[in-house]
């Protein structure tokens, strides 16, 4: 296919790391280059960006958003659920807002006249970077220019769904991004045309987490070593497979535990419950409770398994752990590690 040769002058970049608390990894600053490299190609970009939870991927997408709009082009950000596209927002938003960039949200939960005014700001070429989930794919959405689109998670969407964003352009630079490599994404990169851009260390301070898989009858201590972190200041997860109990699973239900927790093992602590079921500013109020340091403890199913940042968390406990898949535990487990303190994961099963 033929595409277009974006190069930037790189001003914006500048910029934009020159206010950035943190240096970029030697990982990050080979994948700027390498997508920079394929971007300024007049063909279209399609490569893979790979790396652990953790390992800055983001930055090193917003380095190529900027140069893609320093071109003159829109840029998209496709996520699989509300909470990691509201993350992505308000982390691209922090920095790139201040240099004039304007950004716009797009997911289903907004109601039809915000809908309708983030479409005509998107169609007009009034917002230059739209980030959202699946509602960008639908038929309404229309670019004045798309140049660049950059999926997060992209194994949760199917290549349907990629194709109908790409459509909406004129042959856009494409760069994915996963820390789940599974035997799809491997095969992609095999024979699917998918140039591969590997970071292959953590920023400077992280820490390894201490992993450890327990039975049911140290239940008990680990929930005592939860008080005695957040007596610390710190905060924790605990992750449930069901949100509601289940006639035909024998597993346990976040919201019965968040209620008999709350009662029993952690009376002086403050809780809070996130699930899929709950409205979009529910799910948005008490994300934000957590990340403030308002709740101290989130009881929570998978759908925390992205998108969610709290540098403080240092302790997460799954239980039921058998009943997710190995890539979910590990996402799960990135949401933890995420500062410089030494952080905790604790496998219940069976």
């Amino acid at each position: 296919l033929k595409g277009r040769a974006l190069v930037a002058p790189g001003h914006w970049v500048e910029r934009f790391r020159a206010a950035l608390p943190f240096q970029l990894t030697d990982g990050q600053e080979k994948a700027v280059q390498e997508i920079r490299t394929d971007m300024a190609r007049p063909r279209p970009m399609h490569r893979l960006l790979q790396g652990d939870v953790g390992s800055g991927k983001t930055v090193v997408a917003a380095c190529a958003i900027l140069d893609a709009l320093e071109c003159g082009v829109q840029a998209a950000v496709m996520a699989p659920t509300e909470i990691l596209a509201a993350q992505h927002a308000r982390t691209l938003g922090r920095y790139l807002q201040p240099l004039g960039i304007r950004i716009a949200v797009l997911t289903s939960s907004l109601d039809e006249r915000q809908k309708v005014a983030v479409r005509a700001a998107v169609a007009e070429g009034r917002t230059q970077l739209v980030v959202g989930t699946h509602a960008l794919i639908q038929e309404r959405v229309a670019f004045k220019d798309l140049g660049l689109v950059v999926i997060d998670e992209q194994h949760k969407f199917g290549v349907a769904q990629r194709g109908l964003l790409y459509g909406k352009g004129l042959t856009p630079d494409v760069l994915v991004m996963t820390a789940t490599p599974i035997p799809r994404t491997l095969a992609m990169t095999l024979y699917g045309d998918l140039d591969l851009t590997t970071i292959r260390e953590l920023p400077k301070g992280r820490q390894e987490i201490v992993t450890r898989v327990i039975g049911e009858a140290q239940l008990p201590k680990a929930y005592g070593f939860i008080r005695d972190q957040v007596a610390k200041g710190r905060q924790a997860y605990l992750i449930y497979p069901l949100v509601e109990e289940s006639e035909q699973l024998e597993a346990k239900a976040a919201a019965k535990m968040f209620g008999q927790l709350q009662r029993t093992e952690f009376p002086e602590q403050r809780m809070g419950l996130l699930h899929g079921q709950l409205p979009a500013s529910e799910k948005e109020r008490v994300m934000e409770q957590f990340r403030q340091g308002v709740v101290q403890i989130l009881v929570a199913t998978s759908v925390v398994e992205v998108g969610v940042d709290v540098p403080n968390a240092t302790v997460m406990l799954v239980e039921n752990a058998e009943r997710f898949g190995l890539a979910q535990l590990h996402q799960l487990r990135g949401r933890i590690g995420r500062g410089d303190q030494k952080s905790y994961c604790i496998l219940q099963g069976v």
